[in-house]
């Protein structure tokens, strides 16, 4: 069986790179390996090692349930942050036939400053397909949304209204960003565990989904994924009213003041549900 290495990070869901996976795929025999360097945000920017590691692996993800709903066999990992390093990492494990790499236009791409395509053909000694994607012109396969909640994470008007946006047409990608509830050394389990529910309610309503945690602070887990991600538009799920400290924060408007990406407020009550329940 053929093994071909793809590289990508942004590019990875442009329709050039996809169109380049299904044409070999439909050749048959053939398997793929995914490798997503994780990467750098930009200068100024403050965003923890863990969820910069945490968006590659998003990214992985979403690529494999998409291929895999196609048939495409594949499989993936994160790699190290230099994507020479990463490639050669992966050549020396899984000893590919071919490399596919993607990046942005020449004027927008790190990877080709680095000479990335020269590098790897003398490293390698294999066939490098270089795919130019132009996410400016082209965007994305799929429309992405970025899906921001904790308490409310698994709500039914939550899941609802996702399931809604996904029944209106084309491909949907939902990127799901749990922030923890504070600092305590908890928190992370928690944010993790509801990371974990909200991901089975959405596999379970057939949506394509991944997701990450975030830091403590909701407004700043939110702009770092905006950075790490280019997403469609973001819907923010909060409880109702005064018992929502994010309301009380002024999260929507803040973040709708950052990010020129349509910003939408689903509101969950789960003690409405509690005491629904029993008269259902």
């Amino acid at each position: 069986m053929k093994e071909v290495l793809v590289i990508a990070n942004r590019t990875l869901g442009g329709p050039k790179l996809l169109e380049a996976v299904r044409e070999r795929a439909a050749g048959g025999d053939v398997r793929f390996r995914l490798v997503v360097p994780q990467m750098k945000p930009s200068a100024g920017l403050v965003i923890y090692d863990e969820a910069v590691r945490e968006s590659a692996q998003v990214r992985v993800d979403l690529a494999l349930s998409a291929v895999a709903a196609e048939g495409i066999e594949a499989t993936g990992e994160v790699g190290d942050p230099d994507p020479f390093m990463a490639s050669m990492d992966a050549v020396a494990m899984h000893r590919p036939d071919e490399i596919i790499l993607s990046t942005h236009p020449a004027t927008h791409s790190g990877w080709l400053r680095r000479d990335l395509i020269e590098r790897l053909q003398n490293a390698t000694g294999l066939p490098v397909q270089h795919i130019v994607v132009d996410l400016d012109q082209e965007g994305l396969a799929f429309k992405v949304t970025l899906v921001v909640a904790n308490k409310t994470s698994s709500g039914e008007e939550l899941i609802a209204h996702l399931t809604a946006k996904a029944a209106q047409g084309g491909e949907h990608l939902f990127i799901a960003v749990i922030p923890q509830v504070d600092g305590g050394g908890d928190a992370p389990r928690e944010a993790r565990a509801r990371l974990a529910s909200m991901l089975d309610r959405l596999h379970a309503a057939g949506l394509l989904s991944s997701g990450m945690i975030g830091g403590p602070d909701p407004y700043t887990a939110t702009i770092n994924a905006l950075e790490l991600f280019r997403v469609d538009d973001v819907v923010i799920s909060t409880l109702p009213g005064e018992r929502s400290g994010w309301l009380r924060s002024n999260l929507i408007e803040r973040v709708r003041g950052a990010t020129s990406a349509s910003v939408e407020h689903v509101v969950v009550d789960p003690r409405a549900a509690t005491i629904a329940a029993p008269a259902a």
